[in-house]
């Protein structure tokens, strides 16, 4: 049986250190959510990688995501396809020390109901917080 962390937004990945690579989809996504154009969110908003291939959000004086604000990420409807995976998609030994997702023992058919929502909506949850 695998299982499934279920977010609980506790934003400990959005202090991490580390990059969150934007793929052109979601720089326009984000620019739209945000009201700028695409050229404006990049200068505001994103850096180069560390491997100069790419962009990636940038980051608060402290290292956290630009976007979280307080306990709460600014963009959360439309947030990376990075963020919106981890932990269950893609994580790294050691997360659960920080990460507060809570484990759930899932069927397979749950489990891969809930890794499709994900992807689709950003959430696991039905109502899509």
């Amino acid at each position: 049986m695998p299982i499934f962390y279920e977010c609980q937004r506790c934003t400990a990945c959005c202090r991490w250190p580390g990059q969150v690579r934007l793929t052109d989809e979601e720089i326009a996504r984000l620019a739209a959510f945000k009201g700028l154009s695409e050229h404006d969110f990049i200068q505001r908003f994103t850096r180069l990688t560390w491997d100069r291939g790419g962009l990636a959000l940038g980051e608060q004086p402290d290292g956290a995501c630009i976007f979280l604000e307080g306990e709460n990420c600014a963009v959360q409807a439309v947030k990376p396809r990075q963020c919106r995976e981890f932990p269950n998609l893609w994580n790294f030994p050691g997360f659960e020390k920080t990460c507060r997702a809570l484990p759930q023992t899932v069927s397979e058919e749950e489990f891969a109901r809930r890794l499709e929502q994900i992807k689709r909506t950003g959430s696991a949850r039905a109502n899509n917080p």
